[in-house]
């Protein structure tokens, strides 16, 4: 026997009106759920088509989606809907909010599962953005980011600033035109991104990249945007976003318009300032205390060498009172040795003289006691050879004529070189003959 046999099958759509049936028995009130829109679409007709997910929890999920259902808001309930909720949060339904809606169940035979939503509770989005608000502050506190920007030292002159913002945007307008009023230099770099809408954290992000590659050009970064609504300026409570500035090396000063509440990414910077206009004119009165400085330095630095030129004016002419003053003993003092000098030098030339006369006397003395006159009165002579004096026995053997010179005249005689000469010590032989001259 056949198993088909006993069983009795249904068709397809009877399946579906059955599922169908169950459904509006179960849920025959609509019925208020917690979703995330993933994407949103309105039709040239008015309907709205929206697609809602929920994410696994966890910091580890990557925003795996859990659930997911189609919705559809019809054109009839859309134009309430949104544009109350729009006046409530400031911005429009978008994708990546978080919503509370009121739901209808439904069930179609050829279409499945879907939702009919037929109200949007504004303050659950706004509640949802404060409470993400709130766990991306915890978790960079419980990660040890916090403080890290803030505590960055800011250069006391800050002329090169990178700028993070969209060159469409009007912050960033008045931003430069605040700037261009000042009387100092501040060169910006504008390095575009997109400032709200699902696109936002991955735009800015990236923004911050480049400008961290080419970190050594920038004194510190900018991020500037106009005001906008809560939901448009959500994006800046975002977690990956906040902990990018917390960790970023360079400061950070932030310009984000909103009169509010400051986001993360303004809590986490190194100055935060409420709008793009303020934060320029905050650079610019930076740059005025520094100019402020530099006057007063110079002011400072001016008295400080007027008044060291007075005292090096006192001391010299100190000094020139002292030299005056030595000098004139010092000269007072020559003019006493001079004059004690002058007083002593005739009397020490006298005495000089004396001394030279007796010394002239004494050598004249001994002069004379020498003389050849002298000499021949004591009883020598002084033999010649014509007019050479001989002084050795050798010499007369060379000479015929021989002059000797006596006290009172001299003698001519003969000399026979043949006749060996008497040395000292030898015995004498005749006397010559010696003719008187």
């Amino acid at each position: 026997m056949s198993a088909l046999s006993s069983v009795h099958p249904i068709t397809l759509s009877e399946l579906q009106r059955r599922v169908k049936e169950a459904l509006v028995e179960r849920f025959p009130l609509p019925v208020w759920i917690t979703a995330e829109i993933s994407e949103l679409k309105v039709n040239y007709s008015g309907h709205c088509y929206l697609e809602l997910i929920e994410k696994r929890g966890g910091e580890g999920s990557n925003g795996v989606p859990a659930a997911q259902a189609r919705a559809v808001v019809w054109r009839s309930a859309y134009p309430r809907i949104a544009a109350y909720f729009e006046a409530e949060t400031g911005a429009p339904l978008a994708a990546g909010m978080q919503i509370l809606a009121q739901v209808l169940v439904n069930y179609h035979e050829l279409y499945g599962f879907s939702l009919q939503i037929n109200d949007i509770d504004p303050a659950f989005t706004l509640g949802d953005m404060a409470r993400q608000r709130r766990e991306t502050i915890a978790r960079l506190q419980r990660e040890g980011v916090w403080e890290m920007n803030r505590q960055l030292p800011l250069p006391l002159v800050v002329q090169r600033i990178a700028v993070v913002s969209s060159a469409r945007a009007a912050g960033y307008q008045d931003f430069c035109k605040e700037l261009a009023k000042s009387p100092y230099r501040i060169e910006t770099t504008l390095f575009d991104a997109v400032m709200q809408g699902a696109a936002a954290e991955d735009s800015l992000v990236a923004a911050l990249c480049a400008v961290a590659d080419r970190q050594a050009e920038f004194d510190a970064v900018a991020i500037v945007r106009g005001g906008g609504s809560q939901s448009d300026l959500n994006c800046f409570n975002a977690y990956r976003l906040a902990a990018y500035v917390a960790q970023f090396p360079l400061p950070v000063v932030t310009g984000i318009g909103h009169d509010k509440d400051e986001s993360v990414v303004d809590l986490v910077a190194r100055t935060p300032l409420k709008t793009p206009t303020a934060a320029a004119a905050w650079l610019v009165e930076r740059m005025g205390q520094v100019d402020g400085w530099l006057e007063a330095a110079a002011l400072q630095l001016h008295d400080a060498t007027l008044g060291t030129m007075r005292e090096a004016e006192v001391r010299l002419e100190r000094l020139l009172g002292e030299v005056r003053r030595l000098a004139a003993e010092r000269l007072t003092r020559e003019g006493l040795r001079l004059e004690h000098a002058a007083a002593i030098v005739p009397e020490r030339v006298q005495t000089l003289l004396r001394q030279e006369q007796l010394r002239l006397e004494g050598a004249s003395e001994a002069v004379a006691a020498h003389a050849p006159q002298r000499i021949l009165q004591l009883g020598f002579a002084v033999v010649r050879a014509g007019d050479h004096a001989l002084r050795s026995v050798g010499e007369l053997r060379r000479s015929r004529q021989l002059t000797i010179e006596l006290a009172d005249g001299s003698y001519e005689l003969a000399n026979d070189p043949q006749r060996p000469a008497t040395q000292k010590g030898q015995p004498k032989g005749p006397k010559p003959a010696i003719e008187n001259t």
